[in-house]
């Protein structure tokens, strides 16, 4: 398995201009919300605990982001269990709108991840790999990361592999 800058570096490759990372900024949570939500139906109990497969993509998946980072690890499971906690109200809604917001949320964040890759002029990462569908929402929060001033070793290390991303400025240029 890649580590955590492998990977980034990898999906980054494929998202250098910030329109299309703003696209992503939306489109992205999105995706993961509508995915949470459409899983959150049935729900079962195991163990005297009630669980849905909303849940189990949550483990599953901090599981994986937890073997690239501890610190990403965390906070990706603490945004997907968010994630899957909000879906569970809109689960207990009625079946239309349940489905609605599943299946609209799942289109229109599809929508923006395509306009954003027609600004960047390349096709999303996941369709060459498709851990690129796990990374992309980890990607983001890289993203606020870096844009607070955090994990400046990482963002340094992906922009000596794949180069800046297009309109950035740089602290020299605003000094």
């Amino acid at each position: 398995m890649r580590n955590l800058t492998d990977q980034l570096a990898n999906y980054a490759a494929y998202h250098r201009d910030r329109r299309n990372i703003a696209t992503h900024f939306i489109g992205i949570p999105m995706i993961v919300f509508a995915i949470t939500v459409l899983l959150s139906r049935p729900a079962f109990e195991v163990a005297g605990i009630l669980l849905n497969p909303a849940w189990i993509a949550v483990a599953a998946s901090g599981v994986f982001y937890l073997m690239l980072s501890r610190a990403y690890g965390l906070v990706m499971t603490a945004l997907f269990a968010l994630s899957a906690w909000a879906s569970g109200l809109v689960a207990a809604q009625s079946t239309a709108t349940w489905l609605a917001t599943g299946i609209g949320f799942f289109v229109v964040g599809w929508v923006l991840q395509f306009i954003g890759h027609y600004y960047e002029g390349r096709k999303p990462a996941f369709v060459d790999d498709l851990v690129g569908l796990l990374i992309g929402p980890l990607f983001v929060v890289a993203e606020v990361a870096f844009a607070l001033g955090l994990s400046s070793g990482l963002k340094n290390e992906i922009e000596k592999r794949v180069g800046p991303t297009h309109g950035a400025v740089s602290r020299a240029q605003m000094t």
